[in-house]
């Protein structure tokens, strides 16, 4: 028996990392020191898109593409930029960022409403 439910540790990882609001985020798409990063699976993206330029690193994968002596690590995820993360809602990215705060990385925040809130807000979509 669980000790902890799903609900329970997306409020944890809310109260221990920043979370944007979609227009927040939106300000700082394309600045260069910001990755936009969508953790969703695969299947969402090719059903929705991606926001334009975001990194897409499948939550599953999320640790190893963070961590540099990994063979997957992904640059993007390392170069001492402003991770922003997004997932379909946010809960999923609020976790995620929780897990990049305890792998050390500071400066990382989450978008609270995730893709759909981004798009809603006039984030420019990738669909191809």
């Amino acid at each position: 028996m669980t000790t902890k439910s799903a609900k329970d540790l997306v409020a944890e990882a809310n109260r221990e990392v920043e979370t944007l609001s979609a227009e927040e985020a939106l300000a700082r798409l394309g600045q260069t020191d910001t990755v936009l990063v969508d953790v969703r699976e695969g299947e969402e993206l090719a059903k929705t898109g991606r926001i334009a330029g975001a990194v897409h690193v499948p939550r599953g994968f999320l640790e190893f593409q963070a961590d540099p002596k990994s063979p997957t690590h992904k640059a993007e995820l390392g170069d001492g930029r402003r991770l922003v993360l997004y997932c379909g809602s946010g809960n999923r990215s609020a976790l995620a960022a929780k897990t990049l705060k305890d792998m050390g990385l500071r400066s990382v925040a989450h978008v609270a409403g995730g893709f759909t809130a981004l798009e809603k807000a006039g984030a420019p979509v990738d669909r191809g």
